[in-house]
């Protein structure tokens, strides 16, 4: 009886709310999940069936393209301007105003540099050098013209004036400049504005390299427009380098007379003198100035480096593009690699 009594008072586990209620909620989350799987499966489906339609319509649409070229007509084609008619087009307006650089020199005999003869070329372990500075830059068609040559050019600026006030901010976006200062000719009355004058006091000539400075912040070396009368002067000349030398500026001399007395300057002062060895356009014709780059490239040969000035003109331009191959020859570089 006893034991009757015991197994009728058990309880199942299977019959208990509480268990009934956990197996509800197993089964609702396992639906749930379903659910899930499948609507992002028929998402999935649906954006890979639109993405893939859209893919092949485009790749439908490049073919049909690339079949409409295949057939169009060949035109032909069209042949890029020469150097010759880009430099026109660029030196437009300064044809009128470049004729001659003849009011550079005072003598003919300072045209060419002194012979040397070329069997006496020494031999270097590298290429000789030669820098080509151009003077007189003072507009944006100049640099324009000068920067297509493709070569290495030591651009020499025009302090700014009326007719060409922007030549300092031309300056300030080149890497590398100079600036062309002009000094009083015995024989050229055509004068820049500002020009220094051999009778200027020293005060005055500080004061002119000073605003240059600011005008051109990063010059580090500068030549004299002109200057024939200025730079045969010794006084002027001591004043010049004094006040250069207080700016951290370099002098170099174009050779514009026979008389210059920057080499004693320069020897006084305990610095190097340095001067163009070939002036490449005293003469305007092309032919001429073809000759003086031969000349410059013997004078670099003979004696390791050279330095020639010329002038932002049609002729010398079209002349250092039409030898470019010649140059090859020599080490084009900027003047702060020989000086």
């Amino acid at each position: 009886m006893k034991m009757a009594k015991k197994r009728k008072s058990k309880k199942t586990k299977t019959n208990s709310p509480k268990n009934s209620s956990k197996v509800l909620n197993y089964i609702a989350w396992a639906l749930a999940l379903t659910a899930l799987t499948l609507i992002s499966l028929l998402v999935g489906y649906y954006f890979g069936f639109h993405n893939g339609q859209k893919r092949s319509h485009n790749e439908s649409r490049v073919e049909q393209k690339k079949e409409q070229i295949r057939t169009l007509p060949t035109q032909p084609k069209v042949e890029k301007r020469s150097f010759n008619k880009r430099l026109q087009a660029v030196l437009k307006k300064e044809s009128k105003s470049y004729n001659s650089a003849s009011h550079e020199i005072e003598s003919e005999a300072l045209v060419n540099p002194p012979k040397v003869p070329l069997q006496e070329e020494k031999i270097y372990t590298t290429k000789p050098k030669l820098a080509i500075i151009i003077d007189d830059v003072s507009t944006k068609s100049q640099v324009r013209a000068i920067k297509s040559l493709g070569i290495p050019i030591t651009m020499s600026f025009l302090p700014p004036s009326a007719a060409r006030p922007n030549s300092a901010k031309l300056a300030a976006k080149q890497s590398f400049y100079m600036v062309h200062l002009p000094m009083e000719a015995m024989h050229f009355n055509k004068e820049e504005p500002y020009t220094l004058h051999a009778n200027d006091s020293q005060e005055v000539i500080l004061q002119r390299i000073e605003a240059l400075k600011k005008l051109f912040p990063r010059v580090a070396y500068i030549n004299n427009h002109t200057g024939s009368k200025f730079t045969s002067s010794e006084i002027a000349m001591n004043r010049l380098i004094y006040a250069l030398n207080k700016n951290h500026i370099h002098f170099i001399d174009s050779r514009t007379t026979a008389e210059t007395k920057a080499p004693k300057v320069m020897k006084n002062f305990g610095l190097k003198y340095v001067a163009r060895d070939v002036f490449l356009d005293h003469h305007p014709d092309k032919a001429y100035i073809l000759g003086q780059i031969k000349r410059a490239i013997a004078v670099a040969k003979a004696h390791g480096h050279a330095i020639v000035i010329g002038h932002p003109h049609k002729n010398t331009l079209e002349a250092l593009y039409e030898s470019k191959a010649l140059l090859k020859s020599v080490d084009l570089v900027l003047i702060n690699k020989i000086y």
